[in-house]
């Protein structure tokens, strides 16, 4: 499960000879106030809205109540430290006492997790990761009270990083997933995430600016964006279309670019040395369906820039173009499950 603010989006996975295929997937709308920021503010809500999802799948009927679900990623807390060599016992303890200088929270009221990315002679790089108890337990207990097993939770990069990510290579590559009410920016590079953040950027922006500058109902705008081609030819109303959504994607360039020259000017020096520089950047979310949207960030970027695939694990085409995109963090924690048999 992928849950946001304002969707709760569901794939199962059945096994086959070379991997895993989709077999049901749900995309079921929360509304406004149920979830905020990640927080959950109406559990008796969230519940029946997970509930719902369930029994409504596209697809085969849901064969078992064990779940993976995603967690707020600005809600969490992830950074590479850097430990001195010791053994594996020695560092489960070590690395509490070291996480208590990057966590803004006391190490009493977090879940923890870290792992080692990078054994170099002197020193372990060690990835951390941390999210307050209160938030993990409230996720927790409302797929309990749906019925289901919770068998893990995640933050979101982890699971767009395995979804879009086929091999575990030198590649360094950013990670873009442009959702409905926040981006995800994700740094992959040596075989581990190495940076990750939430930026103030939406694909409802677009529709909001749409809406706005047109004068019509959101649902139009959402209509409208929908249909946009930036490639077709240019009349008054595709203009009006093109300048509302202007800022708000100028402000997505800005926003990417900001933590893009961030990692390369500090993050990778420290934990990286060998690294040299991204490569590529990878889109998925709702967003990143947006036409021309590639273009325009590669462009502006001067990085080439692409929309993630997932199509080799939806069995239909025509599904496929409908979700590639819409389902790379719920396939991703679906598949931490399934690599995990």
């Amino acid at each position: 499960m992928d849950i946001s603010d304002l969707s709760l989006k569901l794939v199962a996975l059945k096994k086959r000879r070379k991997g895993f295929l989709v077999s049901s997937y749900n995309q079921t709308e929360i509304k406004p106030g149920v979830i905020e920021k990640g927080v959950i503010q109406n559990e008796s809500a969230f519940v029946e809205v997970i509930k719902e999802s369930c029994k409504n799948v596209t697809g085969k009927k849901l064969a078992t109540t064990y779940v993976i679900a995603s967690l707020p990623e600005e809600k969490s807390f992830l950074q590479i430290i850097q430990m001195p060599s010791m053994s594996e016992k020695e560092l489960a303890t070590a690395v509490v006492f070291e996480a208590e200088n990057y966590i803004p929270l006391p190490v009493s009221e977090v879940y923890l997790d870290y792992n080692i990315i990078n054994r170099a002679k002197d020193h372990l790089d060690v990835l951390i990761v941390a999210m307050p108890k209160k938030i993990v337990n409230s996720y927790f207990d409302c797929l309990k009270k749906a019925g289901l097993t919770p068998l893990a939770l995640e933050i979101e990069s982890e699971a767009i990083t395995r979804a879009l990510v086929k091999s575990k290579t030198e590649a360094s590559v950013v990670l873009v997933d442009f959702g409905k009410t926040s981006t995800v920016f994700v740094v992959y590079a040596g075989g581990s995430i190495q940076f990750t953040c939430s930026i103030p950027v939406s694909s409802d922006q677009l529709t909001i600016a749409i809406s706005k500058a047109l004068g019509v109902t959101m649902e139009k705008a959402e209509k409208l964006k929908q249909k946009y081609d930036p490639a077709h030819k240019k009349d008054e109303y595709t203009t009006q279309i093109a300048e509302a959504l202007e800022p708000v994607l100028e402000n997505l360039v800005a926003q990417v670019k900001k933590y893009i020259d961030y990692y390369q000017q500090h993050a990778y020096h420290e934990y990286s040395p060998s690294h040299q520089g991204l490569q590529s950047v990878l889109l998925c979310g709702g967003g990143a369906n947006l036409k021309g949207l590639p273009e325009f960030l590669s462009q502006n970027l001067k990085i080439p820039v692409a929309l993630g695939d997932i199509s080799d694990y939806i069995p239909s085409k025509k599904d496929a173009e409908h979700l590639n995109q819409h389902l790379t963090t719920a396939l991703g924690v679906a598949l931490r499950g399934a690599n995990a048999l």
